[in-house]
């Protein structure tokens, strides 16, 4: 796994783990990513808002489940959270049942979120009122990343607090990287999205165009996929495209939800979004034409929904 930071420290094999971790959210990315902790034989205990969920995780993985996120700290060294949005974040976080009321001095609290920075700021500033540390922590590599173990992770946050928890996370990565005070990882993770929100709306008219001109897109896949078009969505997400299939995990809703972020964030800092902002709409019509639930692949489906052949 590869670990990089803004200082010098020690390489990834030696890395520091917590013995004693708490796990909060237990979705489609959570629950694996608990998962692999529990394997690499941590003490793991978990929280979701749904209680069942994670009696269920407890009893698959032999780990233990609590009522409230205060409850689940009690004694962490490391607390890791992966839930919805900004207000979910909040209410895992702070208040009287909130994970800071319960976490213990200088333990460090990581969140896999993909969150705005604001709240990342908000939030490393109130752990350092409580004694604590926060890292903001967004993943990418998806549903499969999570399960595999191979997520890339974009930290931000202090350098001391992120050496105290890189060796935990390369159980479910490939890459982890600090980039910044607190805010950077998410600022990242904006990038990111804005990366791919593009080059799936570019594959998309691709495949578009070439089943319109009548050519044999497979193969056009396999020879441009070794030259400069080449890319992991073409790789991954291509032949699905081409098939019709838009069920691998990253759902439309979440991505529209990410891009707001990331529009919201161009606000502030005077960025020019233009193809990021006409993609989101794009995704606004794979909503409304009822593909909500559809992964980021389906603009191809847009295409075909508002252009369909004659």
């Amino acid at each position: 796994m590869s670990v990089t930071h803004s200082s010098s420290s020690p390489s990834a094999g030696t890395q520091p783990q917590a013995a004693n971790v708490t796990f909060l959210g237990l979705g489609v990315m959570g629950y694996p990513m608990a998962g692999h902790l529990a394997k690499a034989g941590l003490n793991v205990t978990v929280y979701n808002r749904t209680a069942k969920k994670a009696q269920q995780w407890a009893s698959e993985y032999g780990g233990r489940s609590a009522a409230t996120p205060r409850e689940a700290v009690q004694g962490a060294d490391l607390v890791l959270s992966c839930v919805g949005n900004d207000n979910d974040l909040r209410s895992v976080v702070l208040g009287d049942d909130g994970a800071y009321a319960g976490m213990k001095q200088d333990a460090v609290f990581i969140d896999h979120t993909t969150a705005s920075a604001d709240v990342a700021r908000e939030l490393a500033a109130r752990a350092a009122e409580h004694g604590l540390h926060f890292i903001d922590a967004p993943v990418s590599g998806g549903e499969a990343g999570a399960q595999n173990g191979t997520l890339t992770i974009m930290c931000g946050g202090e350098t001391q607090a992120f050496e105290r928890a890189a060796g935990t996370l390369q159980h479910y990565a490939s890459a982890v990287t600090l980039l910044g005070p607190a805010g950077s990882g998410q600022l990242a993770k904006m990038v990111n999205q804005i990366c791919i929100a593009g080059m799936v709306q570019g594959l998309s008219e691709a495949l578009h165009f070439g089943q319109r001109a009548g050519l044999d897109m497979q193969r056009v896949l396999d020879v441009i996929g070794k030259g400069a078009a080449a890319s992991w969505q073409m790789s991954n997400r291509g032949t699905t495209m081409l098939d019709g299939k838009f069920d691998f995990g990253f759902a439309v809703d979440w991505m529209r939800k990410d891009l707001g972020i990331c529009l919201d964030e161009a606000k502030r800092n005077g960025a020019s979004l233009p193809v990021t902002a006409l993609v989101d709409q794009f995704y606004g019509d794979v909503q409304s034409l009822g593909g909500s639930r559809y992964d980021t692949s389906s603009l191809i489906w847009r295409l075909r929904k508002v252009n369909p052949a004659k």
